[in-house]
């Protein structure tokens, strides 16, 4: 009776290893959708560095643009927009998703410049700087 007793035990414990190898897999699993999760993160936020650069850059080359066209700074304004402003604004929608701009020139000679862009699935984004060129 005593040896049906440890046989029975010994029968009741198979597929114990079988088990724990199972929620081994479950956390490992778990790790790596954590990794691709942050990864996917990551790339958003360069993404968005990487355009808000880009507006920067595009902002201070047509302050350059200015500075060396002063003569007819009130031609980069947006309402006035000359060939030099359609030609940066075209720029602009080619390197910004839904990139727009609106660029004022007062009499005073101070420049402000707005850049907006909307990456898919985000809400607008928007980058200003002003200046005097004089």
């Amino acid at each position: 009776m005593k040896v049906k007793a440890q046989s029975f035990q010994r029968n009741h414990q198979h597929g114990f290893a079988m088990f724990e190898a199972l929620i081994a897999l479950l956390i490992c699993a778990m790790g790596v959708l954590g990794v691709v999760g942050l990864q996917a993160s990551m790339t958003r936020a360069q993404t968005s560095a990487t355009f808000r650069a880009e507006a920067s850059f595009l902002a201070q080359s047509l302050i350059g643009e200015m500075w060396s066209d002063r003569a007819n700074l009130a031609q980069y304004d947006s309402t006035t927009c000359g060939a030099a402003c359609t030609a940066w604004q075209d720029r602009l929608a080619a390197r910004l998703p839904s990139g727009t701009s609106t660029v004022t020139v007062s009499a005073a000679g101070v420049v402000t410049i707005v850049i907006r862009w909307t990456q898919p699935g985000e809400s607008t984004n928007q980058f200003s700087t002003a200046t005097s060129i004089t």
